[in-house]
């Protein structure tokens, strides 16, 4: 169960710490006594998973809780399952499609676990659904003083759990409403990116899923529209998914950002090769097959959510930034969609959303590039994702989310000695008042 500190690093690479012991809890039990123990000692604790946030969000300079044991399929009942909150997203989607079931929308990564994919926003694409934390329905965590709780609708303590950024406690289970599962028929092709913002809402509005990359120095976009049918599954042959998907996606793609990365100048000229190399494809498979993709090429990345008929406006003075500030970008921007929902901290929360995530290829410069996105987004009322990289504070954040002193005053009245707090949430949600000085 214990282990001694080791540094721990994240996926990519931008974030590390060296706790002063690692605990591995297989049990909710387990959680239990580790916080206690922790807050005896007068030990700050954190808890991670896969460790897929750009952001310091799981930082500790005490106990790290790894919760990769704590990885079962606790209950099914219908289409109502807990899970519990180390297990990842990809071997959460096997465990479904044994029961027949299936989440209603997911994000195109599922190497996250389940506790830190609701815990920091994790989310799609939709025209009828955007993130996973609508989907939960109960929650089992424990709190700063040890104990064990289990909450559901109609609590406050559900209500903003449900996206706490672990400054509430530490998620053990966590109840997802599943549906039965389907099949996705996927069509994506390259399109002009201009006529693609032109009709940007018809694109939202008339499909299920719909999401597009647009390559900088070009001008061309790859959308990709995922809608319901009924069958057959028709899936992309084997050879050709290996093709696109890993050796050209992955492999000749990570290639050619290795070049742009020792030969900036010649990053246009890749992304214009890149670009006009994109073939249409359609094909129908299980859902969580058309909503994820492999990501082997390591980045950085930051993303904000603006008001979505803001969007196309956005993206036409986004697109003359690259040239504007003399970068070179290799990543595609990407841009999606959700309906508005009512979890306090969601980016979406009580308005119509539009994802813009920018992405900068491992070890390549990106500040500026970021930097001016962020700046961008931020003057059209954007939303940082909670874990991917932005500079704002608690000070800039409140006025953007209305229930935001209600989590903030539910987090000091649960842990008022600051044992889930770290210097990133001590950034985004001020300090607890005890524990600041």
């Amino acid at each position: 169960m214990r282990t001694g500190g080791a540094t721990w690093r994240n996926w990519a690479g931008n974030q590390s710490m060296d706790p002063v012991r690692v605990e591995h809890p297989s049990s909710p039990e387990q959680v239990a006594d580790a916080v206690r123990r922790a807050a005896a000692a007068g030990l700050r604790v954190k808890a991670v998973g896969s460790g897929h946030s750009f952001t310091g969000i799981a930082l500790t300079d005490g106990v790290l809780l790894d919760l990769r044991r704590l990885d079962r399929l606790v209950a099914v009942d219908g289409t109502r399952v807990t899970v519990e909150a180390g297990m990842p997203l990809h071997r959460l989607n096997a465990a479904l499609a044994a029961h027949g079931l299936g989440l209603t929308n997911m994000g195109d990564v599922d190497r996250q676990t389940v506790a830190g994919a609701v815990s920091t926003g994790t989310h799609g694409t939709g025209r009828a659904s955007g993130g996973l934390a609508p989907q939960v329905v109960g929650l089992q965590l424990v709190l700063a003083d040890g104990s064990l709780v289990r909450c559901g609708p109609g609590e406050e303590l559900f209500d903003h759990a449900r996206l706490g950024l672990g400054a509430l406690g530490v998620l053990t289970r966590v109840e997802l409403q599943a549906e039965p599962a389907f099949l996705l028929r996927a069509d994506e092709r390259p399109q002009p990116l201009d006529d693609v913002l032109d009709g940007f809402d018809a694109l939202v509005e008339g499909h299920d899923h719909a999401e597009l990359y647009w390559f900088p120095h070009t001008d061309v976009a790859l959308v990709k529209r995922n809608d319901r049918v009924d069958g057959p599954a028709r899936p992309l042959p084997r050879a050709r998914a290996l093709l696109e998907d890993e050796v050209l996606s992955n492999g000749v793609f990570g290639l050619t950002c290795r070049v742009g990365r020792r030969v900036p100048a010649a990053v246009p000229a890749l992304n214009r090769v890149a670009s006009r190399a994109l073939s249409a494809r359609t094909y129908v498979d299980a859902a969580p097959k058309v909503f994820t993709s492999p990501r082997r090429v390591r980045f950085r990345e930051t993303e904000w959510a603006v008001p979505r008929a803001v969007l196309p406006d956005l993206v036409r003075e986004l697109r003359t930034l690259p040239e504007r500030l003399g970068e070179r970008i290799s990543f595609p921007v990407e841009v999606r969609a959700v309906p508005a929902d009512d979890v306090p901290l969601s980016t979406a929360h009580g308005r119509d959303t539009a994802y813009v995530a920018a992405h900068a290829f491992a070890g390549t410069p990106h500040a500026r590039w970021f930097g001016a996105v962020a700046g961008l987004c931020a003057d059209a009322g954007g939303r940082p994702h909670w874990g991917k990289e932005h500079d704002l504070t608690a000070d800039d954040l409140r006025p953007r989310y209305p229930r935001f002193d209600e989590f903030v005053a539910l987090r000091d009245r649960l842990d008022p000695a600051g044992t889930f707090g770290n210097a990133y949430l001590d950034r985004v949600l001020g300090p607890v008042p005890l524990a600041d000085g």
